[in-house]
């Protein structure tokens, strides 16, 4: 065979297995769950906010003074 021959049938080798790792290197891995509603991210569920350090002075509005009733009126 003739060394032309010899390179067609490599390279043809090299492109097939090339293509090959592309292909599985690109595919979704494989995961056993299929739940796929959940983040992922495991843990402790939270909803509540989480609570910011703020600088001295400066308070939430939901944290502020509370408003008194008013007093009920004075009769003279």
């Amino acid at each position: 065979m003739s060394i032309m021959v010899v390179d067609m049938i490599v390279f043809g080798i090299a492109y097939i297995l090339l293509v090959y790792l592309v292909m599985t290197m690109i595919r979704p891995p494989h995961k056993p769950n299929k739940n796929r509603n959940g983040d992922g991210d495991g843990g402790i569920e939270t909803n509540s906010p989480p609570k910011i350090d703020l600088p001295p002075g400066v308070i939430w509005p939901s944290d502020g003074p509370k408003a008194k009733e008013p007093a009920p009126p004075l009769e003279v």
